[in-house]
């Protein structure tokens, strides 16, 4: 059979076109089976709540994901899937997201009757701590981080609204400044009310409620890190064990290439000379 340079460009054309459709089906069968390995190992559901910055494919425009409804929906009916007194182990990799949808799913997590476990593999911030606070136990790399969860408004932090507020007479303010304070006052309060009845279930109702204070009133910055020693000393559940096949499962959900940037080594193990491994 002869074929063509027209051939054989077609057929280079069409490989093309397969080839990212096939890679992205053998990546999604690898996650289905680390996902599977890691229930049979811990005996658990396991729910992986993962969002990367994503580009669009055509014009190469930054999406960033966060938590949304949909995501609060499918949390829900896997936990409605699982049997009551079934551990769960909630992984999270989240830059925050909608204070409706994180409190949905935190708070699906606190009735759950079995152990909840939340794995943070690199960072869960926001809305993402909002949902660990909820956890039976919170289980972090030394280096991953949470962060404040303090509402923000119109893309200012709340707190920060009201400090300017206060910071002026009345007279001096516009009624468009005295609506946003107004707004920020009453999301303060929800937060603080919500992320104390979390806590209070595995800690006093008075340390419970100045924890959620300290992370919701602008203590910090909204990006703020806060590593595990320091989440361990405000008195959350955190443990630094992390289980190898939750980092392993991380690896396959990978950032998009970009253009430019970002950073490479040989993804293998290295190892002093005559270091004896661990097991």
């Amino acid at each position: 059979m002869n074929f063509s340079a027209s051939d054989l460009l077609w057929a280079f054309v069409i490989f093309s076109m397969l080839q990212p459709i096939l890679a992205r089906k053998l990546i999604e069968m690898k996650r289905l089976a680390m996902i599977s390995r890691l229930e049979k190992n811990r005996g658990s559901r396991v729910i992986l709540m993962v969002h990367r910055q994503e580009t669009m494919r055509l014009l190469g425009f930054p999406l960033m994901r966060y938590i949304d409804i949909q995501d609060s929906e499918d949390v829900l009916r896997a936990i409605r899937m699982t049997d009551d007194k079934m551990p769960l182990d909630i992984v999270l990799h989240t830059p925050g997201g909608l204070v409706l949808a994180a409190l949905q799913i935190a708070r699906a997590i606190e009735a759950h009757k079995g152990k909840v476990t939340v794995f943070v593999p690199h960072h869960a911030m926001s809305g993402g701590t909002l949902v660990a606070l909820a956890a039976d136990e919170i289980v972090m790399c030394e280096h991953s981080v949470l962060g404040p969860i303090d509402p923000q408004i119109n893309q200012y932090p709340a707190a920060s609204i009201l400090a300017a507020v206060q910071a002026k007479p009345v007279a001096e303010l516009d009624d468009e400044t005295l609506i946003l304070a107004d707004i920020s006052r009453k999301a303060l309060d929800q937060v603080i009310a919500a992320a104390t009845d979390l806590l209070a279930v595995r800690m006093p109702p008075g340390e419970a409620a100045a924890l959620a204070e300290k992370l919701a009133s602008g203590t910090w910055t909204h990006d703020y890190p806060i590593p595990a020693a320091e989440a361990k000393a405000l008195g959350l559940p955190v443990s630094t064990d992390m289980p190898e096949d939750v980092l392993t499962l991380m690896t396959l959900y990978p950032q998009p290439v970009r253009q430019s940037g970002g950073v490479e080594f040989l993804p293998v193990p290295r190892e002093q000379p005559g270091k004896v491994r661990r097991r």
